[in-house]
């Protein structure tokens, strides 16, 4: 398995974000192959999370790039700083 993480901060509207993030690219991602599971992770202080988890890097990657489009098409405004990423294959997992 591999798993993108990114980390968003000075997200203006959090609530407003996780609407946009469930409705819009939650859906987005359920039709990458190779999906497993995906969070919003509110941090808080301005802080959100998100994780995705995929059988494959080629769905982990395809996460990065589809999340990068969304953020600018639909979140710009909530999501004023690029994320910092980190992907990588999964070595543990309970």
């Amino acid at each position: 398995m591999y798993a993108a993480v990114r980390r968003y901060e000075g997200v203006t509207d959090p609530a407003e974000a996780a609407r946009l993030v469930n409705e819009g690219f939650v859906p987005l991602m359920r039709q990458v192959s190779g999906f497993v599971a995906y969070y919003w992770i509110d941090a808080g202080d301005g802080v959100m999370v998100s994780t995705s988890v995929f059988q494959d890097q080629a769905g982990a990657d395809e996460s990065i790039s589809s999340a990068a489009d969304f953020v600018r098409a639909n979140l710009a405004s909530l999501l004023p700083n690029p994320p910092q990423i980190t992907a990588g294959e999964v070595v543990v997992s309970a």
